[in-house]
């Protein structure tokens, strides 16, 4: 029998029946022979969500042969694909096609429609998630049926199920805006806590897309600020081979991997490996096309709580966490992440209707996560945090609903497209009630 699980290994699930849809026409064909069985059905992606918001508690349909470029609008600058494309997929395409998304998170290996229905996002820009990229999408609802939406066309399912968390319906097809392929200046510099919390305004304000990591019990940080260039991808000055790979793979791999090891054994020496790494880290400056300076190898795997709050209240938040952390025993082996977002009109998108700072926290998955996150979690709850959709958190639908402007619109829209819940899961059932 079939066993689903996600990347981190903390969620699994049995599903009754296993699917490969080839075409959408597929879909509608499971979806409505699960409705007339009564049995749940969910399309999964990659596992990357450290929920188990896609877990398959019913048929599960695969992704796989859903995937590939259905079109590109070069007047409009838009690029349809099948929502099973993994993210590297479609950058790679993209860029061979000489166009770019405006801006992703730093892992691509999601499926489209996995990263779209959590919420996946980067920092900074005119539009930070994937989410907010979407022109259109085709969905496939409850009873089979299918819809078209866009901003002239069903613009209520538009609003909610470019973030929809796999409640609304599956989706088959996105449309993404894109635009020219260009180059990204990336410029990272160490520097310590009280200057970079002091200036970190004035970096997201000169920079077009900034990120910052600071590590536990030390004073070190590390900004990275990227700048978008007037230069053709061939006039780009990528790192060297040797230092790619050093710094970006053995460094941030297999090292880190090790360090970790070293630290889940003897827990005392966490602290001082973060210091050695702090201070070993040296500024550098590079250029290249888009997502060669967004996205990065993950091969460490670990598990991931991250909190969106409001920006005017997000570096407060994050001293509160360290005063936190410091008054504990925990050990904190990765960096914890400071992104800045604009706000964006998703119906419930952890940036709707505010800019926002998002702080991300992590441990190796051999480390016990739970004291930790949950410490941090009533923090950043008391900031009006919204937990990011694919990532640890135990909020539920009672504490989330006055957080979210638009979520009676949202429940309402799940009522009309899944008045039966077939694309329910215990997840769903946990963050949006029956």
């Amino acid at each position: 029998m079939t066993q689903w699980r996600n990347w981190s290994g903390l969620e699994s699930a049995t599903p009754s029946d296993v699917l490969t849809p080839t075409t959408p026409a597929d879909v509608v064909d499971a979806v409505t022979e699960a409705a007339e069985r009564g049995s749940p059905v969910k399309m999964v992606g990659t596992g990357h969500s450290f929920t188990s918001i896609s877990a398959p508690e019913g048929v599960m349909l695969r992704p796989d042969a859903l995937a590939g470029i259905l079109d590109v609008d070069r007047d409009a600058m838009t690029v349809t694909a099948l929502a099973g494309t993994p993210l590297h997929v479609l950058n790679t395409e993209l860029a061979r096609l000489g166009l770019s998304l405006h801006n992703m998170g730093d892992i691509h290996e999601q499926t489209l429609a996995g990263a779209t229905s959590t919420g996946t996002h980067g920092t900074g820009g005119l539009k930070a998630s994937l989410s907010a990229q979407v022109s259109g999408l085709e969905l496939v609802t409850g009873d089979g049926s299918v819809i078209n939406a866009s901003a002239t066309q069903n613009p209520d399912v538009f609003a909610a199920a470019r973030l929809g968390l796999g409640a609304l319906g599956i989706l088959t097809q996105l449309t993404f805006d894109v635009e020219p392929l260009g180059v990204l200046l990336a410029h990272e510099q160490p520097m310590l806590w009280d200057e970079a919390l002091e200036r970190y305004g004035e970096f997201v304000a000169e920079s077009h897309h900034c990120d910052m990591y600071w590590f536990p019990h030390t004073d070190r940080m590390q900004v990275k600020r990227n700048y978008r260039q007037d230069l053709a991808p061939a006039d780009a000055e990528p790192l060297s081979r040797f230092r790619a790979w050093l710094d970006d793979d053995f460094l941030a791999n297999t090292a880190f991997g090790a360090i970790n090891a070293i630290g889940n054994r003897v827990p005392s020496l966490v602290p001082r490996f973060n210091e050695m790494s702090g201070r070993l880290l040296s500024e550098r400056s590079y250029s290249d096309i888009p997502y060669k300076v967004f996205t990065s190898p993950r091969r460490v795997v670990f598990r991931e709580m991250e909190y969106a709050v409001p920006r005017e209240v997000g570096l407060a938040a994050l001293r509160e966490v360290r005063r936190l952390i410091e008054a504990s025993d925990w050990r904190i082996s990765f960096p914890v992440e400071i992104r800045m977002t604009p706000a964006d009109d998703l119906t419930l998108g952890t940036s709707t209707g505010r800019e926002s700072i998002y702080l991300a926290f992590h441990v190796n998955q051999h480390t016990d996560h739970t004291a930790y996150f949950r410490g941090v979690e009533e923090i950043l709850t008391s900031y009006d945090g919204r937990p990011h959709w694919g990532k640890v958190h135990t909020r539920t639908a009672a504490d989330l609903a006055p957080t979210y402007p638009r979520w009676q619109e949202f429940l309402d829209l799940r009522d009309r497209l899944d008045p039966n819940r077939l694309f329910a899961n215990s997840y769903l059932e946990r963050v949006l009630g029956n």
